[in-house]
């Protein structure tokens, strides 16, 4: 019987126990997705994709492994060798160290045990486990006790199991159940680094397992259960999340977002450091991978799970150009220990990595490599790899993924005509072979370095478009780009009720009208002659709404977006009550006249009820303001009409010189901030000035001096809140003539 207390379950002698049977290491060609484990350790089959395109293309995995052995990939280019893997005998766990843990499973599950009593047992059951952790480890029922007891065990017993299995630790990292309990220890030795006494003992600890893996690490890199393991612990060494999809395997959303000029690259900083890291173990960690691999970089560069663990390293190599220097050279096949700059990729590697860039591991690979890159070696590479190749790479179903990340890390115009050359000529060729994901790319990268926004304008139109169709069929046919181009008769398309929308063709969209308004010209026409039916589609669509949302943020004028908005008439109810159809309805306020907003407003009122139990509902309710309209409309159009008063001043005062001229002709201002020279101050000044005139609050008030202190009417028709903003931006442009007085005085 198990003993119950702070001295439960003792430490034992070992006993030389009956061995039952040697075994191979077995049940290691089942996917983590197929092992059901424990506490949420399971890991559902991840595609890892980085890519994105028109066709979804599905990127096949390439180099498949079964558990812990290494299969040789045979490519057209290559035959590669298969890598040696040791055979690893196992002894099983004898029946009395299986009763063992059993006793401390049934004493855990019976929540008898309170925290300190749980961390002695913890630590002497790890002590019970020396010289037998392999056996344990990989025992697909005792090794989830086995994690339990390595999460809920002090610092130095984790360390000491850790030390005492180091020499087997890669074994156990490329098994089945042994990858859990491996990575259960890396995440409790991550949660242990809050403590900054811990520091050097785990620092002590993963130099031993490092050692130990840099002595052999291609066969945990192309298993798939030690490359996960091996790329928790590269995040353990830099100090990030452990579990962290940044770094384990980036979704094809975040990189896309990436691309499209959503979201920050990977080399403008990262926001997910924990802790200080080990970064000299980190550098010795990938060092001693590259060195002990360049013999088997060949099956390195086409093996899934090898590129997973490559992806990972460069990727927390970022900032640190000079390991980068040394390392991507080495994945792209080069040999020369002496590289001068200029010279990094040597001639003789050029041709290969053309054809490994159609392999689906090395593609993604190579789009990181582009991503994380310094700026000397990305030169070098387009100068070098893929100038004259990229129309032929794009027309590939992997190569166009490798083109799209160098087209989307593109650092100046000089690059940007290159890539014209080859690619602006081809944008119908591309939208046939469902290759849209490369002008979404071309789209953003003219975007962000300011060079062939109109042709690119000009040219997509033209792919879409000919000189003799409607330009009102442009937005149409890209936002359903698969059936357009699919359809036998395109001079007669027209499109489909209950079609889904392109996805890439929405977001190509959405980039379009960000483009300033002489460009555009069409794409406003096209939009603005759908059909109403049409328009309530699009706006039922994710993707469509987003388009529509930001045409409703372009610079077209005011006019012309009220002419969309009113194609929804009678339907903002239905669309406030989808998650996405509200941010659409908000939209739409925004860019109405007075009118238009209380058609929407109007419409709100009748499925009020509804929608506030929705979860988007309470935020769009309070927007708009809709208990006030429903209550009080008067007063509703006043606070409407004071908003709109303090906009104007506001832009009038702070906006730039576009923000200025953007007033309507009804005396309603639209949404300017992407005009304005500090968008994001602006956009937070509009939401202060909406909190306090819902709230009476003085608007920018100022300590001291005297208010006027309203009547009753005034307070009740909403002139009092005006006064105040009126007042409050007098005193705010006041002061900003005084500082400019000051620049330039004495």
């Amino acid at each position: 019987m198990v003993a119950i207390g702070s001295k439960a379950l003792p430490l034992r002698r070992h006993r030389t126990g009956n061995f039952v049977g040697d075994s191979i290491m077995g049940e290691d060609d089942l996917s983590y997705k197929q092992s059901n484990r424990k506490k949420g350790m399971n890991r559902k089959g991840n595609r890892e994709s980085h890519g994105f395109d028109g066709d979804n293309s599905k990127k096949n995995a390439s180099g498949r492994r079964n558990g812990g052995s290494v299969e040789a990939r045979n490519t057209s280019m290559h035959q590669n060798t298969p890598v040696s893997q040791t055979t690893f005998v196992r002894k099983q766990v004898d029946p009395e160290m299986a009763k063992y843990f059993l006793e401390i499973a049934n004493l855990f599950e019976s929540s008898g045990v309170d925290l300190e009593e749980r961390s002695v047992i913890c630590g002497n059951a790890l002590e019970e486990t020396r010289g037998k952790e392999y056996e344990i480890a990989t025992d697909y029922i005792i090794s989830h006790t086995l994690q339990t007891l390595l999460d809920g065990c002090d610092v130095d017993h984790l360390c000491g199991f850790l030390r005492s299995c180091a020499k087997d630790f890669p074994y156990i990292a490329m098994d089945r159940s042994g990858s859990h309990v491996a990575e259960t220890a890396i995440k409790s030795l991550s949660n242990h680094l809050q403590d900054n006494d811990a520091y050097s003992v785990i620092e002590e600890t993963l130099t031993m397992l490092c050692k130990v893996v840099v002595a052999n690490p291609v066969d945990l890199m192309c298993c798939c259960y030690g490359s996960h393991v091996l790329r928790s612990l590269l995040c353990l060494c830099k100090g990030v999340t452990i579990d962290s999809s940044e770094f384990h395997g980036t979704k094809s959303s975040t990189v896309l977002a990436g691309r499209l000029n959503f979201k920050a690259s990977q080399r403008d900083g990262d926001d997910s450091q924990l802790h200080q890291g080990f970064p000299d173990l980190l550098k010795f960690l990938v060092a001693g991978m590259l060195n002990c691999t360049r013999k088997d970089v060949k099956t390195l560069q086409v093996d899934q799970f090898s590129s997973f663990v490559l992806q990972t390293a460069l990727k927390l190599l970022v900032g640190n150009d000079e390991e980068l220097l040394h390392a991507i050279p080495i994945l792209l096949g080069c040999t020369k220990k002496d590289i001068v700059e200029g010279n990094y990729i040597e001639m003789a590697v050029v041709r290969d990595v053309g054809y490994l860039m159609k392999e689906t591991a090395f593609s993604r690979l190579m789009e990181v490599i582009l991503e994380v890159a310094p700026e000397i070696l990305y030169n070098e590479m387009f100068t070098k790899v893929f100038k004259n190749s990229l129309f032929e790479l794009s027309s590939h179903h992997c190569g166009n993924f490798v083109v799209q990340a160098l087209i989307s890390h593109a650092r100046h115009p000089d690059q940007m005509e290159l890539i014209w050359e080859e690619l602006g000529p081809n944008f119908k060729d591309l939208l046939e072979m469902g290759r849209s994901g490369v002008i979404a790319s071309l789209i953003a990268a003219s975007q962000r370095l300011h060079c062939y926004e109109q042709k690119c304008c000009q040219a997509l139109a033209a792919a879409v478009c000919s000189a003799d169709d409607s330009p009102r069929l442009i937005v149409p046919r890209i936002l359903f780009l698969d059936n357009y181009f699919r359809s036998e008769d395109k001079s007669n398309w027209t499109w489909v009720s209950g079609v889904k929308m392109h996805t890439m063709g929405s977001l190509i969209l959405q980039a379009v009208f960000r483009y300033q308004n002489e460009y555009i010209h069409p794409y406003i026409t096209s939009i603005t002659s759908m059909e109403a039916d049409l328009v309530l589609q699009v706006a039922k669509d994710n993707g469509g709404a987003r388009v529509i949302e930001a045409f409703l943020s372009s610079d077209a004028s005011a006019k012309l977006k009220r002419r969309l908005v009113a194609r929804l008439k009678g339907h903002f109810g239905e669309l406030s009550m989808q998650s996405s159809g509200s941010f659409t309805v908000e939209k739409c306020f925004t860019a109405s006249n007075m009118s238009l907003r209380e058609v929407i407003v109007s419409e709100l009122v009748t499925v009020q009820s509804e929608l506030s139990k929705t979860r988007q509902g309470p935020h769009l309710l309070r927007k708009l303001d809709v208990d006030r309209f429903a209550s009080r409309p008067d007063q509703w159009r006043s606070q409407q009409a004071s908003k709109q008063s303090a906009y104007k001043e506001f832009y009038t005062t702070f906006g730039s010189s576009e923000a200025k001229s953007s007033k309507t002709n009804d005396g309603f201002l639209v949404d300017t901030s992407k005009n304005s020279s500090h968008p994001k101050d602006l956009k937070d000044m509009r939401k202060e000035i909406d909190h306090h005139l819902s709230s009476g609050v003085p608007f920018l008030s100022m300590s001291g001096g005297s208010k006027r202190k309203p009547n009753k009417a005034d307070q009740h028709s909403g002139k009092y809140a005006k006064n105040l903003v009126d007042d409050d931006i007098t005193k705010a442009k006041n002061k900003k003539l005084g500082k400019k007085k000051g620049h330039g005085g004495s």
